[in-house]
């Protein structure tokens, strides 16, 4: 009985474990790559939106480390669709960027975004609007 029990244990969690992954990893996730003031590189692995003319990352929380870098440099290079590009990073304020970045991800990733939730918590967490054609001294790598 506690053979098969612990069976069922880890059965459970190796479906939620296989469930998180697809819900993290099944649609689109791009790279992030910012750098601190000491020149280190951060590669930062997340979900994104299009909306007005922009494109939209989060920060799940404000102590991430790429955020810390965009005070530095706002400067990143976003890897998306097998192209790296230069884009200019700016954080929303809040209430209202939060809840824009929020009402995105959710639009875009759906059931992953609900599950992601039940793991994560994304109550600081924080809008960055990536610019990548229209910013001065942006050029687009190939």
């Amino acid at each position: 009985m506690l053979r098969r029990g612990i069976a069922i244990v880890i059965g459970l969690a190796l479906a939620f474990g296989v469930v998180t992954l697809i819900a993290l990893e099944g649609r689109e996730v791009v790279v992030v790559r910012t750098r601190a003031g000491d020149g280190t590189e951060h590669t930062t692995r997340t979900w994104i939106a299009d909306a007005d003319a922009a494109t939209w990352i989060e920060a799940a929380n404000p102590e991430r480390p790429f955020l810390r870098d965009l005070e530095h440099d706002p400067v990143l290079t976003l890897d998306r669709h097998g192209r790296a590009r230069q884009c200019r990073a700016t954080v929303a304020p809040n209430p209202e960027g939060h809840t824009r970045i929020r009402d995105l991800l959710a639009a875009k990733y759906g059931w992953a975004d609900c599950w992601i939730a039940l793991v994560a918590d994304t109550r600081r967490s924080l809008a960055v609007r990536l610019d990548c054609e229209s910013a001065p001294g942006i050029t687009t790598a190939g």
